[in-house]
């Protein structure tokens, strides 16, 4: 055939040009992904509108674009949405909705919804306050390796909020976090070690080591947005 075949368009493409700094190539690329219904693209989207990257900064645009991914079950995107709609960011506050989304991408296992939900329940903030929904949820986060749930968990358990009082997992997760350079939990760390005993200290550095080997650092290329807590 004598007719050119114009190349498909492909994320891979799109994800090579972010990479190599072209944002505006990136971001047309991503964009019209997008709108072909890719939930991946509608992520990256979202979170071009959300930094100004490639684009002019547009909170809502990125809710938009971050909505139907959510809605194509992108569990990052889910994420960003119930956090947007508890913060009112690019779209009216709605904290119903936002724990939606929040739970929704919690139990598929995401460990920044895991953490938002956890301060939402903590804080009682759209739902009744509960610290023992909010120490479990922070527990899945803290068990996938997010260091601020880390530091939470164990300050929970440090002062007997939602779990029994136990200085050992304090110590054991106010580890984790410190080592990471969480400062509050290095605080906590201070406080606490001269109150331990000997038994105490031999069990957290146990639990410690259990579960250094069992977490690995939290990452992703699209922007996650916590709840302040």
């Amino acid at each position: 055939m004598d007719a050119l075949m114009e190349t498909p368009l492909s994320l891979e493409d799109a994800v090579v040009a972010y990479r190599d700094g072209d944002l505006p190539t990136a971001a047309r690329l991503f964009e019209a992904l997008a709108e072909d219904g890719n939930a991946e693209a509608q992520a990256w989207t979202g979170a071009l509108y959300a930094n100004g990257e490639g684009v002019p900064a547009d909170l809502a645009q990125a809710f938009r674009w971050y909505l139907r991914a959510a809605e194509s079950g992108h569990v990052p995107a889910q994420t960003n949405v119930g956090a947007m709609l508890m913060m009112g960011n690019g779209t009216p506050t709605d904290p119903e909705r936002g724990l939606h989304w929040l739970r929704i991408a919690a139990e598929a296992g995401d460990a920044m919804a895991q953490s938002n939900l956890a301060t939402l329940y903590f804080k009682g903030q759209g739902t009744a306050q509960d610290e023992v929904q909010a120490a479990h949820w922070y527990r899945q986060a803290a068990g996938q390796g997010h260091f601020p749930s880390q530091a939470r968990l164990g300050f929970m358990y440090a002062n007997g909020l939602g779990v029994d009082k136990d200085r050992a997992q304090a110590f054991a997760w106010l580890s984790l976090a410190a080592q990471h350079g969480v400062g509050s939990a290095l605080n906590a760390l201070e406080g606490m070690i001269g109150q331990m005993s000997a038994e105490e200290k031999q069990k957290g550095a146990a639990l410690f080591d259990q579960w250094r080997s069992r977490t690995a650092a939290v990452s992703s290329p699209a922007r996650l947005i916590p709840v302040p807590g």
